[in-house]
């Protein structure tokens, strides 16, 4: 498989990731007005297991190093597919939730609470599961994500003072988004092995691991 070998370049590939994880909900937005949310999220979802599945079958099979996607399928335990197909459930939950709160609330305020959300719920999570990191950094950073929401819904709730009731409900499916995203990484961190040149039997390695987590959608 294709492993990333240089620091440099995996804090590029970070930076790309964050940008498209950051940016898909804009497309959403724009097709709002003539494309109901169920329907995006349909397309979306076909689009994602589709580019998931051509780069398990040329990059996730590429190289000397690592497991080909079939034999790493096949090699896996029931007990680390099922734990990667739970997260994958409970993400794609998320997502509905957070796509029905854009459209409700808007972009504004869906997108950084519920993902703000769940990066603090996810840190501390993971955390506790494996404290890996200066926690005095880690939980500093945290904190501000957490102001930044709890400005951000203040700020909304100023906003909607007078308005129609329904705006309170983008913001609670919002909430309720986050909490679920926080949660799902923990499923997958479970099943993926930590050596990715040489993978652990048994486990699964990240490109085999998202194609099975996506078949969840």
């Amino acid at each position: 498989m294709f492993i990333i070998e240089s620091y440099s370049i995996a804090v590029i590939f970070c930076f790309i990731t964050m940008l498209c994880w950051g940016s898909w909900a804009n497309t959403q937005k724009l097709t709002a007005g003539n494309w109901r949310f169920e329907l995006f999220y349909w397309d979306y979802v076909l689009g994602i297991l589709i580019f998931t599945l051509f780069l398990a079958l040329t990059l996730g099979s590429m190289g000397e190093n690592g497991r080909s996607f079939m034999d790493d399928i096949n090699q896996a335990s029931n007990s680390n597919l099922r734990s990667a197909f739970v997260g994958g459930i409970i993400f794609n939950a998320a997502n509905i939730l957070l796509s029905a709160a854009i459209a409700i609330a808007g972009m504004s305020v869906a997108f950084p609470v519920g993902i703000g959300l769940a990066l603090v719920i996810g840190v501390i999570v993971n955390y506790l599961d494996a404290p890996v990191g200066d926690p005095l950094i880690l939980f500093a950073g945290v904190a501000c994500v957490a102001a930044a929401i709890g400005l951000n819904a203040y700020a909304f709730k100023r906003q909607a003072a007078g308005q129609k009731q329904t705006s309170s409900k983008g913001l609670l499916l919002s909430v309720i988004s986050g909490c679920m995203m926080g949660l799902f990484y923990k499923y997958v961190a479970n099943s993926m092995t930590i050596d990715f040149a040489n993978p652990e039997a048994l486990k699964l390695t990240p490109t085999q691991l998202c194609s099975f987590f996506r078949l969840a959608y």
